[in-house]
């Protein structure tokens, strides 16, 4: 390099290439059989240099016009990619015709075109899969409830992995549950299938691929899938869950790196969900029985109040607590005092509706809500209750602990009382007089 630039060290030797070819020639002429006065001259000396001269000018020109413009254009389209990859606020990557060379040459220069045109398409493909990822992510960010980020989690993965069926299956406890499903049949028969099973204690992927006519056990969806990928929802080494998604068309490269992608931000959503619904759990729930805490009880019994009251319907309400309980305690300890409140709450929901609500007031004091249940009604499950809990048996050791409850309730409206805290407080009240009437019997008005 002379200059530091191509066209004008080009321009130099090409115009030093002209100025030798013009000195040298004339001594060729001579082979023709040109007389020598004619041809060993000044004047032709110096017309064969300004020829060669003029002939390296014009090849620099047409360089610059032919190579030039080609160069200046893969430049240009440089730095608009350029551009638009600094560009934090560009909506798309780079159109077509925007950052794309169109150029048909079959010589280096094409070759440089098609280099940079599958650069191009390589970047656009990254930057649309990292706007895919980040839209991915935040959408599941903005759900805490699991059912619904299954929900939604499934359909945007469908969409972006052109699936056409899929599920996703939550682990706990060594039990699996399915969240959700979409155009697969017999959902539930995933949670027995050993590929399932496989995916999920193996921590890896794994990819089926079939014909038309062969299926695969409970892997059946309503449509015919040519391929199945089954990939592990994790949690840094710990499994979630599984994802199933089913396609017509077998999963390239591409799909599969997108699900990688993926997989970190479902990761995360689903392990917050599952916390969260932990925490809402202990915050809504009993650590001792499981069934509702006092608070989470009253605020569930005013709105199904507030429910009746508002659709003309009744509602029924008892409280009951476990007779000389204290006695339990004195006695075998708290330890066997819990195991019998654990037994009694356990007892006490298999005698009541799926719309019933069961709290724990207090102590050894119970709440029970009746949507939809008269005097006659209350009366009806309070009995059931109190039979059933003067059958249960707490084993321990070689002794069979048996229990009584005393019982109050009501119902509104046919005890005018619309008022929550009323209505405990009128519960509360039958209940110490079916204690004082002898324990272990109901009193309901």
């Amino acid at each position: 390099m002379i200059t530091k630039k191509i066209f004008n060290d080009l321009a130099i030797f090409m115009i030093g290439f002209g100025i030798i070819v013009g000195i040298v020639f004339p001594f060729f002429v001579l082979i023709t059989g040109t007389p020598s006065s004619y041809v060993l001259t000044p004047l032709f000396f110096l017309l064969c240099i300004l020829a060669g001269s003029f002939v390296g000018i014009i090849n620099i020109l047409l360089s610059r016009k032919i190579v030039g413009s080609k160069i200046f254009q893969l430049s240009k389209h440089m730095t608009r990619v350029e551009k638009r990859i600094l560009d934090k606020n560009s909506s798309d990557t780079c159109l077509e015709e925007e950052c794309y060379i169109s150029i048909k040459s079959e010589d280096e220069i094409g070759e440089s075109a098609k280099a940079f045109n599958a650069l191009v398409n390589s970047l656009a493909k990254s930057f649309q899969t990292e706007k895919t990822v980040k839209g991915f992510t935040a959408l599941l960010s903005t759900y805490l409830e699991l059912d619904k980020l299954a929900e939604e989690a499934l359909d945007r993965l469908r969409v972006n992995m052109n699936a056409e069926g899929g599920a996703i299956i939550i682990e706990k406890d060594g039990e699996l549950k399915l969240v959700t499903s979409f155009r697969i049949q017999n959902p539930e028969n995933l949670l027995k299938n050993e590929i399932v099973w496989k995916v999920i204690t193996k921590q890896k992927r794994i990819m089926i691929d079939f014909p038309d006519d062969i299926t695969l056990g409970s892997l059946v969806a309503d449509f015919k899938p040519k391929n199945i990928i089954v990939d592990p929802i994790k949690y840094k080494d710990i499994t979630l869950g599984v994802l199933i998604l089913a396609g017509t068309k077998r999963f390239d490269e591409d799909a599969q790196n997108l699900m990688e992608l993926f997989g970190n931000g479902l990761s995360l959503a689903f392990r917050n969900a599952i916390t969260y619904n932990q925490l809402q759990r202990l915050a809504a729930n009993d650590p001792l029985t499981g069934i509702y805490n006092r608070r989470f009880g009253i605020q569930r019994l005013k709105e199904e109040l507030s429910r009746s009251i508002r659709y003309n319907m009744p509602i029924g309400l008892v409280m009951f607590d476990i007779d000389h309980f204290k006695n339990i305690n004195d006695n075998y300890g708290h330890v066997i005092g819990d195991k019998v409140l654990i037994n009694l709450t356990e007892t006490i929901k298999s005698t009541l509706r799926e719309g019933d609500i069961f709290f724990r007031y207090g102590g050894e004091e119970f709440v029970v809500v009746l949507p939809g249940a008269s005097i006659k009604d209350v009366m009806k499950t309070s009995e059931i209750m109190r039979h059933t809990i003067e059958d249960m048996v707490t084993k321990h050791n070689a002794q069979n602990l048996k229990i009584t409850i005393s019982l109050g309730g009501t119902s509104f409206p046919e005890h005018d009382e619309d008022n929550a805290d009323d209505m405990l407080k009128y519960v509360d009240n039958k209940m110490y007089q079916a204690k004082d009437s002898g324990r272990n019997i109901s009193v309901i008005n």
